[in-house]
């Protein structure tokens, strides 16, 4: 599985990164970072949790 994030609906409100800060971080240029785009299966839990939780429903899971 495979987390993504649309940047042109990201705001960078920081939710994912509070949920997740291992596997989501914010730029110099206040961008959000997938530092994992292929998390490992125990993580899935808290990166599906900031999937549900973003504002702008920016970020997305794959296959």
């Amino acid at each position: 599985m495979e987390v993504r994030v649309d940047l042109d609906r990201c705001e960078a409100n920081g939710v994912c990164v509070g949920i997740a800060p291992d596997i989501f971080d914010l730029d110099d240029n206040e961008e959000l970072v997938i530092s994992s785009a292929r998390p490992p299966a125990d993580r899935w839990d808290d990166v599906r949790s900031a999937i549900a939780q973003c504002p702008r429903a920016a970020l997305t899971e794959h296959p």
